[in-house]
């Protein structure tokens, strides 16, 4: 790494040290957690568009994805629930999984013709009112078991970081599920496909309560080991003692102890993306793969598989991806399908990729960073901002709409720095070598 690369990743180590400085390190631990985890997810998506040229929009899907693999994994199993009708939901699931096998299955050994095509109707219309006719009443005799707080089959009960792989193979299946249909498909078409999957996946969740509660949210998740809950470090004598010789506040010292230790968490499993994604970037896997994104006619004329290394490097892109949604999900101790919009779980790191340099590691780290902190700083800094600038203002619609307009200065913010970025340094910060 050379001495301008350096100088980028002190600035941004800078902005988080005046952010503590400046604000409160409560708020800086914030933005650095969440920036952490927005670098793992633009990792997962410069594997998937610097590694192979992949136009995967449905990073919000997959997020998801591994933010309901906590749920499903660690969550509490409701064994009322489970008695209603839970073992009839998985029943039924199974039928249905059974039907499209079955579907497939004809397709791929019956001749082209009618006779074909009459069959796998036949089945898919079958095991369809089959699945419905058992997994219907089980879903309502679940959801009315006190859905004010329950109303769901809950989950396996298992630690917090069980999850987190959870998370990854969950998103690892729906993407090899969506790259076996999709990847055939032109780059702008591909775009599409994934963008509209995820706002499918993101319907189902909100819709079927008995999985997650659909929009009354599922709340007090495990945290991971070995990250307590700041009450306890309020109650422990230990920690007590230490916030009295060190002369800080148990509670704010409290919250921030929780917030290093997360952070901790993140920072290993970064280190380790990072690691393997060199590793594999500078092997002949890492440089055939740059080759079929550069000429796929050359490549597959050099014998490559074209279609096969697009999938495997689409499963392992939306792996890390899920992995991180699984990670956040874990640090809020809730899941909110509401709050996953394409703007935050798609674009913004898309636009991280773009700034820190597509095809380079540490070009999408820097971009995570430095995104990810001007994301969430700007929603503070804003209306104070805004203020200032009309403090000379007479009272009217006009000082009224600019002080309201301040929440969308992000927004600007963040279009501006693409721009300058794009204008002046259009392969990145940190440009693919």
């Amino acid at each position: 790494m050379n001495t301008r690369n350096l100088i980028l990743f002190a600035g941004v180590a800078g902005l988080f040290v005046l952010t503590g400085f400046g604000w409160s390190w409560n708020l800086a631990l914030s933005i650095l957690n969440m920036a952490l985890l927005s670098s793992i997810m633009a990792m997962g998506v410069n594997m998937q568009w610097g590694y192979a040229g992949l136009f995967n929009t449905g990073v919000m899907g997959f997020t998801a994805l591994g933010g309901l693999a906590v749920v499903v994994t660690s969550a509490r199993p409701v064994a009322e629930g489970w008695a209603a009708g839970g073992w009839t939901i998985l029943f039924s699931l199974f039928l249905g999984a059974a039907t499209i096998a079955t579907a497939i299955f004809l397709y791929n050994r019956m001749p082209k013709g009618r006779p074909r095509a009459l069959t796998v109707a036949a089945v898919l219309l079958v095991g369809l009112f089959v699945f419905r006719h058992f997994f219907d009443p089980a879903v309502a005799a679940v959801e009315a078991f006190n859905p004010a707080t329950y109303g769901n089959i809950g989950g396996l009960g298992l630690p917090a970081l069980v999850a987190w792989p959870v998370g990854g193979l969950l998103a690892a299946a729906a993407a090899w599920a969506i790259g076996k249909t999709a990847l055939g498909l032109r780059s702008d078409y591909l775009a599409i496909a994934t963008l509209g999957i995820a706002e499918i996946i993101i319907a189902v969740m909100k819709n079927e309560d008995w999985l997650a509660r659909g929009v009354k949210n599922i709340i007090d998740l495990p945290r991971p080991w070995p990250v307590p809950y700041e009450v306890a470090l309020q109650q422990n004598e230990t920690f007590l003692g230490m916030a009295a010789s060190w002369g800080f506040n148990p509670v704010t010292g409290s919250t921030i102890t929780v917030k290093l230790l997360y952070a901790g968490l993140f920072t290993a499993v970064l280190v380790l993306v990072i690691l393997l994604s060199e590793l594999a970037l500078k092997s002949p896997w890492g440089r055939m793969m740059r080759a079929i994104r550069d000429n796929e006619v050359s490549a597959a004329a050099m014998g490559k598989d074209v279609t096969r290394r697009h999938l495997q490097i689409f499963i392992l892109g939306s792996a890390v991806i899920g992995i991180a949604g699984a990670m956040m999900t874990s640090m809020d101790g809730q899941l909110t399908p509401g709050t996953y919009n394409p703007l935050r779980y798609t674009f913004l790191i898309w636009v991280m990729v773009i700034v820190g340099g597509s095809g380079n590691n540490w070009g999408s780290l820097l971009g995570g960073m430095l995104i990810g902190w001007l994301w969430l700083i700007v929603e503070d800094l804003g209306p104070g901002l805004m203020g200032l600038i009309t403090s000379g203002m007479a009272d009217g619609w006009l000082k009224s709409h600019l002080i309201d307009s301040a929440q969308h200065m992000r927004l600007l913010t963040l279009g501006v720095v693409l721009l300058l970025v794009l204008r002046f340094s259009p392969r990145g910060l940190i440009p693919e070598k």
